[in-house]
């Protein structure tokens, strides 16, 4: 049965394409994802059709649909008709050889020269995938007002410049009445050859009679390749536009033309999903994901699996979006499943090669003639894909690559002024500006410039692969990588500062957003320079503390104190190194190892009447001092600190000693003073602009609501903090308040609450119990559920703690004595192992409660003596 062509009788217009689609493959029993498979084309292309979103769908795609849908005859002609927006025509009536809106010669040649540039036809538009918006806006260009003479459409090699152009020449050929052609430039042509073909294409004999023929008819011509004679070519458009002021050329090629009025548009690869998308919805929504399975289905016929989708992501990830080398990877996919591919090919794409890379979409030569040099000249590797467009720069400009290579990832115009200049031979009457070089290259499709951020420059992967062999082969790279790290090391110096403060944000975003050129400037320096890695490093604690990274931020610093290349280093610096070892080593039960080393730079700095480094290394003294017991001395230190920088006016540093002194006040139990002091933080921070000061100060306050029994309050309060937290990016405070969070639910009986925040805890990559007491009684490991009894005998991890301290409340609420008092000792152990000594004061009282055990009561009396911890009201009574 096949669908009617109108949509009613009385209206004898076509039935729109994306009806007719969705009635025909329904009539054939095919899914959306059947058709696609079958027509070569992709999902997303019959979705857009049958939702009505695509209208006019290119011819080829089109005929790829008829064929799929296995029409013939009438049904075909009026599917076409359809796809066309026109009346469907008589198949017995062979059509009109020239239409008024599309003549004969369009797209034809009139003459066959036997000369390089031979006039080719114009041949059918490709399927595009991800170029809506582009085509858009070309297409806009050349039928609106004020149309640019000359449009250059440049790039790299394989980046789509060619089938971009036949699909706009296509899509306005309505526009143009007096002929659409296209022109391949052939090797070695000259003027006269061009001059001739572009004639001949469009039905002239030479370029008086083409400008007769075309007087108030606009005409379109295409030239392709015109980086194989681009002197000719510039030649000939000139004169062509001067003579024939309707006619409109598209062109394209590895740079622009350079004549007057040429407007330039550089086509830029693919854009390709963010790393570990794995839904295959989301990554249909991708147009290099989507041309890659496109591709794919051409050389095998299952689509991608669920077990392939994440490294189908990597893969164009690695590929950058670059049309030419998916189409070469996919290739690969007859033999190798994606997995395969991405471990034999990912760390080596500039070897991707094709046998047919040249085409270009062209008709093939004449039966009887060889195919010309100008269709056979052709990258047929990647590499020299790239390196055609290399060989366009002259040797400084080849220079300056060669060492933007050295950038892992995005980069502003200032780094790469501050990268390229040459200290040695620096005149500083005569700055270095790098925006012509960036310029050039974004021109030339060697670098693209992503975002509105300062942070918006990078290299294709596959031409900065390119430029660092050409760097390494002229010995030139480890020069290079020297120079990035002593870039990068200025950049976080510069920017470390800020990450205390108003500027707090976007401080944290600049480094995010440089995160893998920090861990490659990191990694080469520690080999080559270790005085600037150990800069680099000592600045960084905070930053890395904020993403979580605090193992792997001690670990370098660690590595670089003790490598003997550093022993002479500025002794400040070594000291700062110091005190970021202990910011990070004093969540993680490692403080009393580090005192000793603290005490030393605490001396240096205040020797050096380094103001800011005192205040600091009095600061982690005081915090390292706390996990260790010994509370009185770490409370001189936060006097000594509210005294030195009250006398020097430093306010922020005021606030944190304030804050540091609010702790004190609640293990003697004064909540009032630590409430006081609270709201002095919350002031100071306010005054100075430190957000996050006034967020943790927050959320100590209602860690005291909680302590003070207004349950309701704290839970309040700690999900604002949460919620602020989340985008401040502290996940170690963020853990703390939801403990104050789940404790607070859990004692004031809102179980169910209070079983979601424990499951948020143990879901977050380092709450969930240590290997050795994961199994419980309902699950397996890293799956305990609330209620759950605690088994093994292995160590338990600090960060356990507040899990069993909710744990066991909850047990206590629901009368569970006895599991309430096996979770209260989990959070004991915990807390011997060097959580916060106030929890370990709460666990210890609610196992003496749960249990009645006189050594439970003694143990906790000795606890209270050595950490100088008054018990609170509510925790007598709970004892009474």
């Amino acid at each position: 049965m096949t669908p009617d062509h109108d949509h009613s009788a009385g209206t004898g217009g076509p039935t729109p394409i994306g009806e007719l689609v969705r009635s025909h493959r329904l009539a054939a029993g095919l899914t959306q994802a059947d058709l696609a498979q079958r027509a070569g084309v992709g999902v997303r292309t019959i979705r857009d059709l049958e939702r009505g979103r695509a209208h006019r769908p290119q011819r080829t795609t089109a005929e790829l649909l008829a064929g799929a849908l296995g029409l013939t005859g009438t049904a075909r002609a009026g599917f076409l008709a359809s796809a066309r927006g026109t009346a469907a025509v008589d198949p017995a009536e062979p059509p009109t050889a020239g239409l008024p809106h599309r003549p004969a010669l369009t797209g034809a040649a009139r003459r066959d020269l036997d000369l390089p540039g031979t006039p080719m036809a114009l041949p059918p538009a490709v399927e595009l995938i991800g170029r809506e918006r582009e085509l858009d806006e070309l297409a806009g260009l050349l039928t609106g007002d004020g149309w640019p003479p000359v449009l250059s459409l440049v790039g790299l090699a394989g980046v789509g410049k060619t089938a971009l152009a036949l699909a706009v020449a296509h899509a306005v050929a309505d526009a143009h009445p007096g002929g659409v052609a296209g022109v391949l430039i052939g090797v070695g042509s000259d003027a006269n050859d061009v001059l001739a073909a572009a004639c001949a294409v469009l039905g002239a004999a030479r370029l008086a009679e083409l400008a007769a023929r075309l007087r108030g008819r606009p005409a379109l011509l295409l030239v392709d390749a015109v980086e194989r004679a681009p002197d000719p070519v510039a030649e000939v458009l000139h004169l062509l536009v001067t003579a024939v002021p309707t006619l409109r050329v598209v062109v394209t090629g590895r740079h622009p033309v350079g004549i007057p009025g040429e407007l330039v548009r550089p086509v830029a690869p693919l854009e390709v999903p963010p790393a570990g998308v794995v839904d295959p919805d989301e990554l249909a929504r991708w147009p290099a994901a989507a041309l890659f399975t496109a591709r794919l289905t051409r050389v095998r016929p299952e689509p991608p699996g669920p077990d392939e989708l994440p490294a189908l992501t990597a893969l164009v990830r690695r590929l950058d979006g670059l049309p030419l080398a998916i189409e070469l990877m996919a290739a690969r996919g007859r033999i190798l499943d994606l997995p395969e591919l991405l471990g034999r090919y990912g760390d080596r794409v500039l070897d991707l090669a094709g046998p047919d890379l040249g085409g270009r979409g062209w008709e093939a030569a004449p039966p009887g003639r060889t195919a010309e040099p100008a269709r056979t000249a052709v990258a047929v590797t990647l590499r020299e894909a790239v390196a055609t467009s290399y060989r366009l720069l002259d040797a400084g400009e080849q220079a300056a690559l060669r060492r933007l290579s050295v950038f892992a990832n995005r980069w502003s115009v200032e780094l790469a002024e501050e990268l390229l200049v040459d200290e040695a031979d620096r005149d500083p009457a005569a700055p270095v500006d790098p925006v012509p070089l960036l310029d050039r290259l974004v021109e030339l499709g060697l670098a693209s410039v992503r975002g509105a951020g300062p942070l918006r420059f990078r290299l294709l992967d596959a031409v900065r692969e390119y430029a660092i062999e050409q760097a390494a082969g002229r010995g030139e790279l480890t020069a290079a990588r020297r120079r990035h790290a002593v870039v990068i090391t200025r950049l976080v110096t510069r920017t470390a500062p800020d990450l205390v403060g108003a500027r707090h944000s976007s401080a944290v975003r600049r480094l995010d957003e440089a995160t893998g050129d920090i861990g490659a400037a990191l990694a080469h320096a520690a080999r080559d320079d270790p005085d600037t890695a150990l800069r680099l490093a000592a600045a960084l604690p905070r930053w890395w503390r904020m993403r979580g990274r605090d193992v792997s931020g001690r670990q370098w610093l660690r590595r670089l104190l003790a490598d003997p290349r550093t022993i002479h280093a500025d002794p400040v610096l070594r000291a700062w190194a110091v005190l970021g070892v202990a910011r990070l080593a004093a969540g993680h039960g490692a403080a009393a190892q580090e005192l000793p080393a603290v005490r030393a730079a605490l001396a240096v700095l205040a020797g050096r009447a380094d103001v800011a480094g005192e205040l600091a290394a009095r600061s982690v003294l005081g915090t390292l001092l706390v996990a260790t017991g010994s509370y009185d001395e770490a409370a001189e230190q936060a006097h000594s600190v509210l005294t030195l920088a009250t006398r020097h006016g430093r306010t922020r540093d005021m606030a944190v000693a304030q804050h540091h002194l609010a702790w004190h006040e609640i293990r003697l139990g004064d909540l009032p003073a630590a409430r006081r002091r609270l709201a002095a933080v919350d002031r100071l921070a306010a005054h100075c602009g430190e957000s996050r000061l006034r967020l943790l100060a927050r959320a100590d306050l209602a860690e005291v609501a909680r302590l003070a029994g207004r349950y309701g309050d704290a839970v309040e309060q700690g999900r604002r903090v949460i919620a602020a937290l989340a985008g401040v990016g502290d996940p170690g405070h963020r853990r703390q308040v939801l403990g104050t969070v789940g404790l607070a639910l859990a004692r004031s009986g809102r179980l169910e609450e209070a079983a979601e925040v424990l499951a948020e805890l143990r879901c977050d990559g380092r709450a969930g119990p240590s290997a050795s007491r994961a199994t419980v009684e309902a699950g397996t490991a890293g799956e305990a559920l609330p209620g759950a009894r605690p088994v093994g005998d292995g160590p338990v991890r600090p960060e356990e703690g507040v899990c069993a301290l909710i744990e066991a409340t909850m047990a206590q609420h629901r009368g569970d004595r006895e599991l309430a008092a096996e979770w209260f000792a989990v959070a004991v152990a915990a807390g011997a192992a060097g959580q916060d000594r106030r929890d370990v004061i709460e666990a210890l009282v609610g196992l003496a409660a749960s249990t009645g055990s006189a050594e439970a009561r003694e143990r906790l009396a000795l606890a209270c003596r050595h950490a100088g911890i008054r018990l609170l009201p509510a925790e007598e009574r709970l004892l009474g």
